[in-house]
C-alpha cells in the first residue's frame, strides 16, 4: 500500500522565478479556478531549478492588507473603495521574490505519510513540496493526503 509522500504527490505544478512579476502568479492563480483545479500556491524555483520558496494567495492578501487596518474599526469616514485600488495597482510592480515566503517547510519522496501527515497539522500547511537533490520533483496537498487515508477505511 502507498505510503510515502512519493507515492501520493502530484508531479505536474506551476513554478516561478523569484524575478517573475506578481502578476503572473495572479494569472496562474485565475486560470487554475477557471479549469476547475484551484491552485493556492506555486512553487518558487531559482533559475538551476533549485526552490526559492513558494508564493500563496495568502502572501499576496497580506502584502495587499494595510498596516493600519486595525484602527478602521473606529473610523467611520474612510474611503474604502479608494484604498482597495490602491492596495491593488501596489501589485503592478511586486516581483514574486519580494512577496514569497522563503523558508519553505519540504519533504523528501521516501517521507512517510504519517510525517507528513504530523508536519502539515503542527505547521498548518496545506501543501508540502516534494524536494530531492536540492529540486522540486512534487508537491502533497493535505486534500490528497485526507482522501487517500480515507479511502483506506
Amino acid at each position: 500500500m502507498k505510503t510515502t509522500a512519493a507515492s501520493i504527490m502530484k508531479t505536474d505544478f506551476k513554478t516561478l522565478n523569484p524575478d517573475s512579476p506578481i502578476l503572473n502568479a495572479l494569472d496562474i492563480f485565475k486560470s487554475s479556478k477557471k479549469s476547475g483545479n484551484t491552485v493556492f500556491g506555486i512553487m518558487v524555483t531559482e533559475k538551476d531549478g533549485s526552490i526559492a520558496g513558494m508564493i500563496s494567495m495568502y502572501d499576496i492578501l497580506l502584502f495587499l492588507l494595510p498596516k493600519h487596518v486595525k484602527v478602521w474599526g473606529n473610523i467611520n469616514d474612510m474611503e474604502i473603495e479608494g484604498i482597495i485600488a490602491t492596495s491593488i495597482s501596489r501589485l503592478r510592480n511586486i516581483l514574486v521574490g519580494d512577496i514569497m515566503t522563503p523558508d519553505v517547510l519540504s519533504v523528501s519522496p521516501d517521507a512517510h505519510l504519517m510525517m507528513v501527515l504530523d508536519i502539515m497539522i503542527r505547521k498548518h500547511v496545506r501543501r508540502l513540496p516534494v524536494i530531492s537533490g536540492g529540486r522540486p520533483e512534487g508537491v502533497v496537498y493535505i486534500s490528497d493526503l485526507f482522501n487517500h487515508l480515507i479511502t483506506r477505511m
